[in-house]
């Protein structure tokens, strides 16, 4: 089961989000607005006793402890609404309502007369990277704030500025001006980390004051499916709200982490805590200081993994890569030449594993950049060239239709060797799937759900418009096209598969049905 099934299926979870505090004070609440898996031989070296039985972490934690700060972001309280946690218009409702659902975590309510107050407090955790005050934090310990505080570990209290801050992986820089240079931390290497590695977390949870936790690395790479740049170090270290932007050190105490989310069906910590690696943050927060948002690339492609089943049809001799199952119209892809159906195993000399890579690899590099587009189409590696353009809110590298279309057709064709019962397109059909009048295809009317086709996901309403990278514009050249694929000997067919507004590969295995 996926980190974010367990999110959804046990119903609370929570990027750790600050401790929120509605003036007057009536409780703390979670907060949050959103979001390198190379794994390498350690070269750690334990600080001397420090995993002896009765050592210490206190040589670590006197480096460390001066430069993380307690930041409070202060906004406009909002008007509550009874269906939220947080009230209809509340700064993190946006969290709840995608993460939760109709199931959010059990919140303490403010009466109704209290529910106008003047203004709210959301408490958070952050370090110093640079003596003239630098900070990083999560960026949702500081979205939606009019105003921000900074404690430094010595009681003082600073105003702050923000610099810039990035949603997509949750990270922001705030600036404060202090009369001396201020105590720091430094980057670490994430990608030297391995599981059992200890680590130390240092935050301020629940607004109770600096707090530092001890445990383990527990994995690497998790995916909450949070953002597009999910690869989240797990440890066991406690962590709680108010943690949110604290840092994660080894036991050299350089900062190899940023505590971000929890896994909780209790509100705390439960021992299942989730940080964004130094090695993805710290570019980040580079470009960060310079001020402002970051630009990120945009290629114009649906892709999907390619699967074992996928690269026996295609006739790749391993699995690996992102498959494009759509190509968007005026995108660079589409200027590029990348065709549906290519493997994308390499970008910009960058090896390309799967679909995660290639989102990372392309929205790392600046818009209008000219990169190397590396390609596996029809048994043959070909290069393209490819202009990286901006991508907007709007526009999505990757994406899946999930959408449910089911036809009602009294005539077919069947494929039994599938478990598939196919039909043409007709006027009526093309109402109810709400498809152009120059759609083409075979459209799934049946789905025997003891057949291989059912088993590999395809649904009544998919639309079938390629078989074997082979374009297909009816039921009877579909199944012929299925037919030679399992009379040449393949183990799998791949389809083509139109639902909704996405193009997916499926890969069926003949053995399977």
């Amino acid at each position: 089961m996926s980190p974010m099934n367990i999110l959804r299926r046990h119903r609370v979870a929570a990027l750790l989000g600050a401790a929120l505090i509605i003036s007057p004070v009536i409780g703390s609440f979670a907060q949050n607005n959103t979001g390198l898996s190379t794994v390498a031989a350690t070269t750690q070296t334990p600080v001397a006793g420090i995993t002896a039985p009765n050592g210490s972490f206190a040589p670590v934690i006197a480096v460390t402890k001066p430069a993380v700060v307690t930041i409070t972001s202060i906004m406009k309280a909002q008007p509550q609404d009874e269906g939220s946690p947080l009230g209809g218009n509340a700064p993190f409702d946006q969290f709840f309502q995608q993460f939760f659902g109709d199931q959010g975590m059990p919140m303490p309510r403010t009466p109704p007369q209290q529910q106008q107050g003047p203004r709210s407090e959301a408490l958070g955790s952050g370090f110093i990277v640079g003596a003239d005050g630098t900070i990083v934090t999560n960026n949702h310990v500081i979205d939606g704030a009019s105003s921000i505080k900074v404690t430094l570990d010595d009681g003082t209290e600073l105003p702050a500025k923000l610099v810039g801050h990035d949603a997509k992986n949750d990270l922001a820089v705030l600036k404060v001006k202090a009369d001396k240079p201020l105590p720091t931390v430094k980057w670490g290497d994430s990608s030297k980390l391995m599981t059992g590695d200890q680590v130390l977390a240092i935050g301020n949870p629940f607004g109770i004051g600096t707090t530092v936790t001890a445990g383990i690395v527990s994995a690497r790479g998790r995916d909450l499916h949070s953002g597009p740049f999910d690869d989240f170090i797990q440890i066991d270290a406690p962590i709680n709200h108010g943690n949110s932007g604290g840092p994660l050190v080894d036991i050299h105490g350089d900062v190899i982490g940023i505590n971000t989310a929890i896994y909780s069906p209790n509100g705390g910590s439960v021992g299942v805590g989730f940080a964004i690696p130094s090695d993805q943050a710290q570019k980040v927060v580079a470009k960060l200081m310079k001020g402002g948002d970051i630009e990120y690339g945009y290629l114009g492609v649906q892709i999907q993994p390619v699967t074992p089943d996928v690269a026996s049809a295609i006739g790749l001799d391993h699995p690996g890569g992102a498959l494009v199952s759509q190509v968007t119209d005026g995108s660079p892809a589409a200027k590029a030449g990348i065709e549906t159906g290519d493997v994308i195993t390499g970008f910009g000399g960058q090896e390309i594993k799967d679909p995660k890579d290639l989102s990372r690899a392309v929205a790392d590099v600046s818009p209008g950049a000219k990169e190397t587009v590396n390609i596996w189409r029809k048994g043959k590696t070909i290069q393209i060239s490819a202009d990286v353009g901006r991508n907007a809110e709007d526009q999505k590298t990757a994406s899946n239709g999930n959408e449910d279309r089911s036809p009602s057709s009294d005539q077919g064709l069947r494929v039994p060797s599938l478990g598939l019962g196919l039909t043409d397109l007709t006027p009526d059909i093309r109402d109810q799937l709400n498809l152009s009048q120059s759609q083409r295809g075979a459209v799934v009317e049946r789905v025997n759900p003891d057949k291989a086709a059912s088993a590999a996901g395809i649904q009544p309403g998919d639309v079938i418009v390629g078989v074997d990278q082979t374009p297909v514009k009816t039921a009877r050249q579909a199944n012929q096209a299925i037919a030679e694929a399992g009379k040449s000997g393949k183990k799998s067919v791949l389809l083509l598969i139109d639902r909704g507004d996405a193009q997916i590969f499926v890969a069926v295995p003949f053995a399977a049905g």
